[in-house]
């Protein structure tokens, strides 16, 4: 089915450009100009369609989704999705174990900044779970699965940092733009921020956030590729979750 966002001209071209820096043919160079390229053309239009949808709940409303994301590394994928989310204005939970066997994940926001989450969350999982099989663990580890994991947890917030740049630097041009109702970008951005959270609030009252660690060694390599995405650490990611956070 033929959805609003399929025909998009925007977002088709952004599908483009990230297509290409997911091809295993496309030269490291160009696949991440293009990954930069689509990066900042994301964020230009979550801008774009807040200030048209400024004043018109019909065209960009408040929404919310669950996301069922499959073994393996079910934990991660649904981190990655976590960190995404509220990079481009969503807020998100972990629900804890999906009845596919693997992680489920809500997330509330404008319906926009959903899309945008959802299309940068299967262009980066598919980028960090390739680059996740080209690794070999290295010898004399104890728990490759451990090294595994926080390969992968390095790759997330090196790659979601660089989301959250590019996020705010869209944002903060914005600033002094004017929306048809003749409010000022800044303040159409802070009561979507506003609606969002009430939102978020009103669905999950009692939510708590915790931080997740791994003990594996494989940190500074995940980080090291989520570089290279180019999509910028510590060593732990803040979810909020309503159950266990075992991986």
């Amino acid at each position: 089915m033929t959805t609003k966002a399929d025909m998009n001209p925007k977002l088709s071209t952004i599908r483009a450009l990230l297509a290409k820096a997911e091809d295993p043919a496309t030269p490291e160079a160009e696949a991440e100009l293009a990954r930069s390229r689509a990066m900042e053309m994301m964020a230009k239009y979550g801008v774009e369609q807040a200030m048209l949808g400024d004043g018109q709940s019909s065209r960009d409303g408040i929404t919310d989704k669950s996301f069922d994301l499959p073994n393996p590394w079910s934990m991660s994928r649904a981190r990655l999705l976590y960190a995404i989310a509220e990079a481009v204005g969503c807020e998100a939970i972990h629900m804890g174990p999906a009845a596919n066997g693997g992680r489920r994940v809500h997330v509330v926001g404008y319906e926009s900044d959903i899309q945008r989450a959802e299309i940068l969350h299967s262009s980066l999982l598919l980028q960090m779970l390739n680059g996740l099989n080209r690794q070999t663990v290295p010898y004399g580890v104890r728990s490759a699965r451990a090294w595994r994991n926080s390969w992968q947890l390095g790759f997330i917030v090196r790659v979601t940092e660089r989301l959250k740049a590019i996020e705010e630097a869209a944002r903060a041009a914005a600033s002094e733009e004017t929306s048809a109702t003749g409010r000022s970008g800044e303040l159409v951005l802070a009561d979507r921020d506003a609606v969002v959270r009430a939102a978020f609030r009103a669905a999950h009252p009692r939510v708590r956030k915790q931080g997740s660690s791994f003990s594996g060694s494989g940190y500074g390599d995940g980080v090291a590729a989520g570089s290279r995405a180019d999509i910028g650490g510590t060593r732990r990611i803040g979810v909020r979750s309503a159950g266990s956070l075992a991986a």
